[in-house]
């Protein structure tokens, strides 16, 4: 009886398992697998729908593309040129493989796809990875003065031997590139270089940049020319004497906003301020009669800052505001500052290091959707176009929390422009 008993478990067991294998099997009925024998594609396509129609002979990188044919599952590797792509098997049937193509810039170019089966033997067909033109992006310094070095960034600056990169400001040619990578390329500013365009011409094409060399459009303050006297007025706005002067640092062209003084979590500093309270006669005049606000979600402000002692606690708040918030018929009222409904843009540069200094004069830029947080970090309603006139800056609270210091702060050339 015992025998019998332990037989019955025995055979319960073996049925559970081969209930397990069964149930595994009718489970995974499309499982994928590696075919045997050589792929063949008839043609590559555009994955898009409305576009599927359109047989491609070559493809930007970073493209997703279609290869059509038969036995695509037997492919077991796919390079591009000399780049291996990433296969997704879940993208892989008998007659399609969706792959994106490689990102990386081919070193040796063939103008060919290999697809290598499990045995490693090796179907190729013709096809042509495009590189995109150079893309810039951005400027270390967009007031570098000829004869300094200055970085753009962007993407796709190929130096090829056969066409070296090239450079120009406006029409003035770039003679000396100190080093260069696929994403930077830092250079001396060339003599007679003036405001303009940046243009980068590679192997694969010419780029342009969005923004203008030393651009004179939107400027709503330099501090030089006639700032210590046009619109003075509209600086000392509490009958505070705001810093400005060419002697803290190298000047870019002039003079330029100096903070300086000591720095701490949360606590009211004047030597951070700057207040611009408008009258709206020619003197001092509405911000909104120099720039064209209508459409916040185009347009940035920047400015060049230079800091040359450590600062590491408090952020620079940026206020565009109305007669309704402020103006020089309201002198002493400061309420919209520390209103936590009043929007604005915080820029905390030293907050990722914990501390920041820069090495000469470089360019900021802060869109105008960006003007959005409260004193503390807290996000409100945006910004509005209506009836913009004046500007504050402070640098206060923030809502990240720092460390005491006494840095200096010079900024130059605040201005709002397009951004594309």
């Amino acid at each position: 009886m015992r025998a019998i008993k332990y037989m019955k478990v025995l055979l319960l067991l073996v049925a559970v398992v081969a209930g397990g294998m069964f149930t595994s099997c009718e489970d995974e009925p499309d499982k994928y697998e590696i075919a045997e024998g050589l792929p063949t594609v008839r043609y590559v396509r555009m994955t898009d729908p409305e576009v599927a129609d359109s047989l491609i002979t070559g493809a930007y990188m970073s493209n997703t593309i279609c290869l059509v044919g038969e036995n695509l599952r037997s492919v077991y590797k796919l390079y591009f040129n000399d780049q291996e792509a990433v296969l997704n098997t879940s993208l892989i049937t008998d007659h399609t493989l969706i792959v994106d193509v490689p990102s990386t810039i081919p070193s040796v170019v063939t103008n060919k796809i290999y697809l290598v089966n499990k045995d490693k033997d090796t179907v190729t067909y013709d096809f042509n990875v495009l590189v995109s033109g150079p893309e810039i992006t951005s400027m270390s310094n967009e007031y570098a003065e000829p004869g300094t070095e200055a970085t753009i960034y962007g993407d796709y600056f190929i130096d090829d031997p056969n066409v070296p990169l090239s450079i120009k400001i406006g029409d003035v040619p770039v003679t000396e590139i100190k080093s260069l990578t696929r994403y930077a390329v830092s250079f001396v500013v060339p003599q007679g270089a003036s405001t303009g365009y940046v243009n980068v011409e590679s192997i694969y094409g010419t780029g342009q940049s969005t923004f203008r060399y030393m651009e004179t459009e939107g400027i709503l303050f330099d501090f030089d020319e006639d700032g210590d006297e046009a619109i003075a007025d509209g600086y000392n706005t509490w009958g505070m004497e705001t810093n400005i002067g060419s002697d803290m640092v190298p000047s870019l062209d002039g003079d330029y906003l100096i903070f300086s003084g000591s720095l701490d979590n949360g606590v009211w500093k004047n030597d951070f301020l700057f207040t611009y309270w408008p009258k709206g006669d020619a003197q001092v005049p509405y911000l909104n009669t120099l720039v064209d606000f209508d459409d916040l979600s185009n347009l940035q402000l920047k400015f060049e800052v230079n800091v040359p002692v450590a600062w590491s606690a408090c952020a620079l708040q940026i206020m565009l505001t109305t007669n309704e918030d402020v103006c020089a018929d309201a002198p002493n009222d400061a309420a919209y500052i520390s209103n936590n409904e009043f929007p604005r843009a915080l820029w905390i540069p030293w907050q990722s290091e914990g501390t920041y200094t820069t090495t000469g004069w470089t360019t900021v830029t802060i869109p105008l959707s960006d003007f959005c947080y409260n004193p503390t970090g807290i996000a409100v309603s945006p910004l509005s176009s209506t009836d913009i006139t004046g500007l504050t800056l402070f640098v206060w609270s923030g809502g990240v929390t720092g460390t005491a210091c006494t840095p200096t702060i010079c900024i130059d050339n605040i201005r709002v422009v397009p951004i594309y």
